[in-house]
């Protein structure tokens, strides 16, 4: 694995609210589990990992992963002391079924603050002709991110429930966008917030199609998994002249559920009190607000801390029982 350099280590500009605050029991670093660089994760993880940094006057960075399962298993074995996840994989993980340990509940990966959506999008390249799903050709080859993704994980459930035959292809969203415009895959599907980097970067290149679902295809997907109803807006990606359709999962921060509650909830208060800032980090961010503590919907158990903080902050109403601890 590789620690991002985007690192800040500056003391002087620890967030006021928490300066009298008791942090004998703090760590003096921290990581954030990510995902592959091209992809929002990366953007988005190393962008708030080095704001909590700078505010809290802390070392801190966002670290390259293979995801949302592979994050869930850092944060619960304390590896990572925070990730990302979507809430497909942090179910099956707490059930323990995720792929990376078979068998093992995860249950020390706690719920932090309320990202984005990720929607599933396909994109291809003009040139290929490919402008629906069921115009994708026998044996197509489809890039689904890197192993143990969500995307991995749930879009080629998705693509036989819809009927595609293809052959499968993982790698990072970069690479993945490199191999597309190299004519070596067909297609992409992407599991990612939006604007996905590794897409405004082909746009740049090369002409592409941003595929939607028709409006069957949306019902049986989410009849079918854990997701719900999501449009791309028309302003996201200059090849949309409107609204594509399509399907999304939540995603949230998580904590070992062991890190001192004072240290998560300051990190949190960081992340939840300046919305602007996270916009600027990432455009996916315009999700991240306090009102949006309700996707949990009990999948994963709240860390204390994090549950003080929306409590005060949010009038969030969270059962005892699922607050880590409780």
């Amino acid at each position: 694995m590789k620690l991002v350099t985007l690192i800040a280590t500056t003391a002087l500009t620890a967030s006021a609210v928490f300066a009298e605050e008791d942090r004998s029991d703090w760590p003096t670093s921290f990581t954030v589990g990510t995902a592959s660089q091209g992809g929002t994760y990366f953007a988005y993880g190393s962008g708030w990992a080095n704001l909590v940094a700078e505010e809290l006057g802390l070392t801190g960075g966002g670290e390259v992963t293979g995801g949302p399962m592979q994050n869930m298993a850092l944060v619960h074995t304390g590896d990572a002391q925070f990730g990302m996840t979507t809430m497909g994989p942090a179910a099956e993980s707490i059930a323990g079924t995720n792929p990376i340990a078979p068998g093992l509940e995860m249950t020390k990966a706690c719920a932090m603050f309320p990202m984005y959506q990720t929607p599933f999008s396909v994109t291809a390249l003009t040139s290929s002709g490919i402008t629906s799903i069921d115009s994708i050709p026998d044996g197509a080859r489809i890039g689904f991110g890197p192993a143990g993704s969500t995307s991995d994980t749930y879009f080629p459930r998705m693509m036989d429930e819809l009927g595609v035959n293809y052959e499968r292809r993982n790698g990072g969203w970069a690479d993945l966008g490199g191999q597309l415009q190299d004519g070596l895959l067909d297609v992409i599907a992407f599991a990612a917030g939006v604007p996905v980097p590794a897409v405004s970067q082909l746009e740049v290149q090369t002409e592409v199609n941003i595929i939607e679902f028709t409006e069957e295809e949306q019902a049986k997907l989410m009849a079918a998994f854990p997701v719900s109803g999501f449009d791309i807006g028309a302003g996201v990606y200059t090849t949309l002249e409107k609204d594509a359709r399509s399907v999304s999962m939540w995603n949230f921060a998580i904590a070992n559920c062991d890190l001192p509650a004072s240290f998560v909830k300051a990190a949190v208060d960081v992340v939840m009190s300046d919305n602007e800032r996270m916009v600027n980090i990432h455009r996916a961010a315009r999700s991240s607000t306090p009102d949006n503590w309700t996707k949990n919907a009990g999948v994963l158990p709240w860390h204390p801390g994090a549950a003080e903080w929306f409590t005060e902050n949010a009038g969030a109403e969270i059962p005892a029982d699922q607050i880590y601890g409780n």
